[in-house]
């Protein structure tokens, strides 16, 4: 719900509200919302409870030029490593993507991220994919935004994946690298009318 929007940035997260939600007790609540307080998607207001985490155009233009710089070094390394095995993961892990966006949203979401982490995946450094799946969790709360854009339906983000993909299995490194921060740059662009 934070990532997705079906709880607002800046929204006050209430407890009772969220154990009918959720259908959960409080402890556990409490617990899962102190843990999202360390991966920035929920802020703790000491006396007043927990807030979901504002946005804004600074936050989104940090985690691109962090997601940019990071993931830019795990493609490369993960390209120069590529094994067939690697790159027939890809393309299955690419299919199985593609396949879930009539499924619906949260089949959809799950699979794109493992193909965002797929890709970078090959690049032998556990700490950097940690990281890196930190940043992509905390983008999506953007791309959801930038999804509100009336031009966004427009976007050809089926051919964006298979452009990276076909660099990625060519093994073209800098065109790869070109590519996938291009498609991210592109949900900056539909942000701005969005937040400031």
């Amino acid at each position: 719900m934070l990532l997705t929007g079906g709880l607002a940035p800046g929204e006050k997260l209430k407890i009772d509200r969220l154990r009918k939600v959720l259908d959960m007790g409080a402890s556990p609540i409490r617990e899962a919302l102190s843990l999202l307080v360390s991966d920035q998607l929920v802020v703790r207001h000491e006396q007043r409870g927990f807030q979901a985490a504002l946005t804004s155009r600074e936050n989104f233009d940090e985690i691109l030029s962090l997601r940019s710089t990071l993931e830019s070094k795990a493609l490369r390394q993960s390209i120069e490593r590529a094994t067939p095995e690697w790159i027939e993961n890809l393309v299955l892990v690419h299919h199985r993507m593609n396949r879930m966006k009539s499924a619906g949203t949260n089949a959809f979401e799950v699979e794109h991220k493992k193909f965002h982490m797929a890709l970078i995946g090959n690049c032998n450094s556990p700490l950097l994919m940690r990281i890196c799946d930190q940043l992509y969790d905390l983008n999506i709360r953007y791309r959801y935004i930038a999804g509100r854009s009336k031009d966004y339906k427009g976007r050809k983000v089926d051919d964006e994946h298979r452009d990276i993909l076909d660099a990625v299995i060519a093994e073209e490194p800098d065109v790869a690298v070109r590519l996938l921060l291009l498609h991210y740059e592109r949900t900056g662009d539909f942000l701005k009318t969005y937040i400031e």
